[in-house]
């Protein structure tokens, strides 16, 4: 067989693995484990609960209303213009960049127009395989699932 038909076959195959694997091009967003794209409930609510809810973004009277509670985080965040920078969403589907919540985990939300410090407030910053994780579950759609 010709030399350079079986390095093209070679390339070919590692290409095809490559996407069928997911490459590190973002299209494929993997959750902590390394398997599928996050899910909210599995990934995306354990962060939010242990990070956020407790005296700021949970109970009967949420600051700025944004419920991050088991339950509540669609309702309170997705499609939901953020009261800090009402030209953003707190979370627009499929746009981890244009939404305002990945903007304050990132610290980052000065740079897009937004005001206030990074959350959680008085807390750790969230460590950036959780911020990577919510900002593949958002990339994926931000899914009620």
């Amino acid at each position: 067989m010709n030399t350079h038909l079986v390095r093209a076959a070679s390339v070919l195959t590692v290409l095809g693995l490559a996407v069928a694997c997911g490459g590190d091009d973002g299209t494929s967003p993997e959750n902590g484990n390394g398997n599928n794209p996050p899910t909210l409930s599995g990934d995306v609510q354990p962060i939010l609960t242990a990070n956020c809810t407790t005296g700021c973004h949970g109970g009967a009277q949420p600051i700025l209303g944004q419920n991050l509670s088991e339950g509540q985080t669609i309702a309170s965040t997705v499609n939901v213009a953020s009261s800090e920078l009402p030209t953003m969403d707190r979370i627009e589907p499929g746009e981890p960049d244009n939404s305002y919540l990945v903007n304050k985990i990132q610290g980052t939300q000065a740079s897009v127009g937004g005001i206030g410090e990074r959350m959680p407030l008085n807390r750790d910053a969230l460590t950036q395989e959780q911020i990577d994780i919510v900002r593949a579950w958002i990339a994926d759609g931000a899914k009620d699932n």
